[in-house]
């Protein structure tokens, strides 16, 4: 059976690329076409090598045959003809005997997603079934036109509790909970730059967009220049920075390259250079504690067994948190309530003190909650049968 992925934004978001690598493992039996907004990037990354991709959408034309005929269906009363066109490859690239998954994690956490309520009203106008994988959904984003869309979904699968237990609130029955696609993505260990100590290493992420978030200007880069300080004053490990995003306007590199002029003549910080996801997890998998803004960049950690502290700024990483340890407190610091500077501090010396404890949980809890991925494809199976 024939699975289309939709909508991808590109693999220089390695989040999205690492779902991408994770379902295609996940989901072997079957043929796998991902729609992406940006192919170049997922060639560039190696995606090619493990499935067929597709341009997401068509570039129109205004003074072409195919507008002016949209235009007149349009002016007849179709209101969908323009999207139509512009979808025309993603709906030319499945049937309905196949199944198009709707992935990304958190699509649904950043307002109303417009772009997909189109993208799903067009597939199951063909009768294509479509699929809710893997995601988080923000709660107070929750009103009637997204109900609607979600109840159009054959299946969705929530990636962690507080989002299953939200949708079963709202009168929801097609969904499951299973771990994130991304907890099953393999691991690829490059050699280590100049100061990447293995195991005596905190890997530091940060992004842009929780700096957006932030409520006290200028307070998310304080803490982390002020936890960065506590770990050369207080122990012996090195800090590795390490982008996981680095799409043009929404760079972790930014930020990064900030921390390192800080601390670069300390000769205790290395910069990872941008590599695939399985490449970068390789790195995460090495390091002794992480420090993240990236909820991958998280997973990557914890399903490798690093103690992990996540600076959030919404439902999916606590809910993750929440499903590993039975509660998100000390696990993740919510970036709007950063304020004093010392914040992030404070939550990385709670890590460190409790690191054998967090470290040996892990150990013990994470083959099995990773090895639950995998039967994904068992309900994805019983799906496709009915």
């Amino acid at each position: 059976m024939q699975i289309i992925l939709y909508p991808h934004g590109g693999s220089a978001n390695h989040g999205c690329e690492a779902l991408v690598r994770a379902s295609r493992k996940i989901l072997s039996e079957y043929e796998i076409v991902l729609s992406s907004q940006n192919p170049d990037e997922d060639e560039l990354y190696g995606l090619k090598n493990i499935c067929r991709i597709i341009n997401e959408r068509n570039k129109i034309n205004r003074y072409s045959l195919t507008c002016w005929i949209a235009r007149s269906r349009f002016f007849f009363g179709d209101n969908d003809a323009f999207e139509r066109v512009t979808y025309k490859k993603l709906l030319n690239a499945i049937t309905s005997e196949g199944m198009a998954l709707s992935f990304g994690g958190d699509n649904y956490c950043y307002g109303k997603p417009c772009y997909i309520y189109i993208m799903n009203r067009l597939l199951r106008k063909k009768n294509v079934p479509t699929i809710l994988w893997g995601c988080s959904i923000e709660p107070d984003n929750i009103d009637d036109e997204m109900i609607a869309d979600l109840k159009g979904y054959k299946h969705i699968f929530a990636r962690e509790s507080i989002t299953y237990c939200t949708l079963i609130d709202n009168e929801l029955s097609n969904v499951s909970l299973f771990p994130d696609p991304a907890f099953q993505l393999d691991r690829v260990d490059l050699p280590l730059p100049d100061g990447f100590i293995e195991g005596n290493t905190v890997g530091i992420n940060v992004s842009p967009m929780i700096i957006s978030y932030e409520k006290n200007k200028g307070q998310t880069l304080e803490n982390y220049i002020n936890m960065m300080q506590h770990i050369i004053d207080n122990s012996d490990m090195n800090i590795a920075l390490i982008p996981h995003v680095v799409w043009a306007d929404n760079d972790d590199r930014v930020p990064l390259h900030i921390l390192y002029e800080h601390f670069k003549a300390t000769g205790r910080a290395v910069v990872i250079e941008d590599c695939n996801a399985e490449e970068m997890k390789g790195y995460i998998a090495r390091c002794r504690f992480m420090v993240v803004a990236r909820t991958h960049a998280s997973i990557a950690a914890y399903s490798t067994c690093v103690p992990t502290l996540v600076v959030g700024y919404s439902v999916k990483a606590k809910g993750i948190a929440k499903d590993i340890f039975g509660t998100f407190e000390n696990y993740v610091v919510p970036v709007q309530a950063l304020s004093v500077g010392n914040e992030l501090s404070t939550s990385f010396r709670w890590l460190q003190d409790n690191e054998k404890k967090i470290r040996n949980h892990l150990s013990d809890f994470m083959p099995g909650y990773c090895s639950r991925v995998l039967m994904m494809s068992d309900e994805l199976n019983k799906l496709s049968s009915l």
